[in-house]
């Protein structure tokens, strides 16, 4: 493990350590300035009302429960994906959803084509969000409702987990019609009043798209079950023949990123057993065939459908998944594990998904101001690299802080591999400490030493840390809903887990619920003001009264107020300029970095001391300096 300095004092230097990387090694080829964007004019006076839930009298309550798929033969179904179960009821749906006419909106800005190089966007999980229909799950009213709250925490976009229509056998990556909302959530008309209502606020608005795989119930599986082998039908997805006497063993040995068989073997027409169809998630979520060039043409039908309503951009699941090699080589089961792959899995990061990106980009240029952001799961530096080549995608998901330690070489060793990932193209880096799939960073940082016990005030404190390295450097910044009220996984009992992990896993591993838990807004006792339910859909701890918005608030010493003010001097302040960082010689258990145009210094401490700052004037720190020394689990900013 590499030391964080090669030098070792009581005080944090004033000066960069000469024995430092050099800049090229760690920020972009280009040193261009970028512009830094003032905070929003309404961002200290909008009304601290907004906070408040606003619920309709009449609630709705939607069933949203995994469908269960046998793995070993899927027989063709009657009506695959013609009717939605309500809870208590069957509702049928129509073949077509009613024709809402088209948005006039457009993106916030087509004139400002490089936003998305020094954005926070926040990351709305919808079903976690805010309900305000009062069925237990979030939805876009709620978010609407919540607009106000995000303004004032000073972001620049949001980032809308799948609203998409779906059966929700993985909470809306399983889509079933990409150019439409989930009665779950609302309709298009809510959507399109969303729009407006976040450009009128100077927020932009991202999607998720799935581009890797459909649903089961998609128009198109269905067609592809009913269909022979062979047929166009099933060319639109991964159909094999199975090996071994009268095809009865899987076409290879891939595993399902979710645990288990990668394939499920259909029932065909005649009742006969029939071919298998390939997922690398969840048997209801059937891998798409890339090489057909149908796919790519509905993709490109989807992309336009949200960019001609407004939408700002798309994130991109598994934007390193979506092309297979075309012998369908066998893996390494010695090293595979579950919501994991590595740089050699035969399953990811084939060449070929480049030129899907290529495609994609061609339409993402008819629309100045949408920017793109990929879900990018690659380690090696010059792979990531070359999703973020000028004609792919604009941003890449950089995963290495969420998954750092709180330890000061981890933390070094990782943002210097982030700056340098993106080198050779001269692309913006991006930064995050948790998300959906993530456990929340309160949680991780707060375990104590070699044991599974949490501590959840040590956690809140070096998250409140980590927050100030994380916007401190340069590029762009994704933050977790919740993560600003400091919030942990919850703790579930096990008959509430709904994570298709868990049952795929054989109930071996508890899956990714507990960062998924509704936010609390407000009150001492569930929901808090998430909903006029009695019920959430996944259970809110007892113990969260502390964590809500209205306790927050009007505490200036609260997370909710650090990040507001955080995320406000980030802007405002000249000295967060410059696109590389310059690193200092530094205490045992403690690091420091300068940003090279603007000079700004983020200084952390990870010891149980305090510490000795550099000169300058503090312009923030995580918690109260004691007798003028940065606290131990702490960080400042100085100018």
């Amino acid at each position: 493990m590499t030391t964080v300095s090669d030098e070792t004092s009581n005080v944090v230097p004033a000066e960069p350590d000469p024995d430092s990387p050099s800049d090229e090694a760690v920020t972009d080829a280009e040193q261009h300035e970028q512009d830094v964007s003032p905070a929003s004019d309404g961002a200290d006076s909008a009304d601290t009302d907004e906070a408040e839930v606003a619920v309709d009298d009449e609630p709705v309550a939607v069933d949203d429960e995994p469908v269960a798929v046998d793995e070993g033969s899927t027989p063709i179904p009657e009506e695959r994906g013609a009717s939605r179960a309500t809870k208590g009821d069957a509702t049928e749906e129509p073949d077509e959803p009613p024709v809402v006419p088209a948005s006039t909106e457009t993106q916030l800005d087509p004139t400002d084509t490089e936003w998305w190089k020094n954005a926070i966007f926040y990351q709305i999980y919808p079903r976690a969000f805010s309900d305000l229909n009062g069925d237990g799950v979030g939805d876009l009213a709620g978010v609407i409702d919540k607009l106000g709250y995000l303004e004032l925490l000073g972001v620049d976009a949001i980032w809308l987990s799948p609203i998409m229509r779906s059966p929700m056998a993985d909470h809306g990556y399983d889509v079933s019609d990409p150019r439409d909302i989930d009665p779950l959530f609302g309709d298009l008309a809510l959507f399109d009043t969303l729009m407006t209502e976040a450009h009128d606020r100077d927020i932009r608005v991202t999607m998720d798209l799935v581009p890797n795989h459909t649903s089961d119930q998609h128009r198109w599986f269905v067609e592809a079950l009913a269909a022979e082998p062979g047929s166009p039908e099933r060319a639109r997805y991964i159909f094999r023949d199975g090996v071994g006497e009268n095809g009865d063993e899987p076409p290879n040995n891939w595993h399902s990123v979710f645990g288990g068989p990668a394939w499920t073997r259909v029932t065909e027409a005649d009742g006969s057993p029939g071919q298998w169809y390939l997922h690398i998630f969840a048997a209801e979520q059937p891998d798409l065939n890339w090489e057909n060039p149908e796919v790519f043409d509905d993709l490109e039908t989807t992309l336009r459908f949200w960019l001609d309503r407004g939408v700002d951009g798309f994130r991109i699941d598994v934007a390193h998944g979506m092309a297979k090699p075309e012998d369908l080589p066998d893996m390494d089961l010695e090293n595979v594990g579950l919501l994991t792959n590595s740089d050699d899995d035969p399953r990811f990061n084939n060449y070929a998904v480049h030129e899907i990106h290529r495609k994609i980009r061609t339409v993402m240029d008819d629309y100045p101001g949408a920017a793109n952001v990929g879900e990018i799961w690659v380690e090696d530096n010059e792979r990531f690299a070359e999703y973020l080549r000028p004609d792919e995608l604009h941003l890449g998901f950089n995963f290495r802080l969420a998954k750092t330690p709180f330890e000061p070489a981890e933390i070094r060793s990782a943002i210097e591999n982030s700056l340098a990932s993106v080198l050779s193209v001269a692309g913006t880096p991006t930064w995050t400490l948790s998300n959906h799939d993530v456990d929340r960073e309160v949680s991780r940082y707060g375990h104590v030493d070699g044991s599974d016990e949490i501590d959840i005030d040590l956690g809140i404190h070096r998250a409140r840390a980590m927050l100030l390295v994380e916007l401190a450097l340069p590029g762009s910044i994704f933050i977790y809903n919740g993560a600003e009220l400091g919030l942990p996984n919850a703790e579930l009992p096990d008959d509430a887990l709904q994570d298709p992990v868990w049952e795929r896993s054989g109930h071996t591993e508890r899956g990714r619920d507990g960062c998924r838990v509704p936010l609390p807004w407000e009150g001492t006792e569930p929901p808090y003001g998430f909903t006029t339910a009695s019920d959430t859909w996944l259970p809110m701890p007892d113990t969260w009264a502390r964590f809500t918005v209205e306790a927050q608030l009007e505490d200036l010493d609260s997370t909710l107020s650090l990040y507001r003010e955080a995320i406000e001097l980030r802007y405002q302040r000249p000295e967060f300029a410059g696109d590389t960082v310059e690193w200092y010689g530094a205490p045992e258990g403690c690091l420091a970095f300068r940003r090279s145009a603007g000079h700004l210094v983020c200084a952390l401490n990870t010891s149980d001391v305090p510490v000795a700052l550099p000169p300058g004037e503090v312009l923030l720190s995580s918690y109260p300096l004691i007798d003028g020394q940065l606290p131990p689990n702490s960080a400042a900013w100085l100018v």
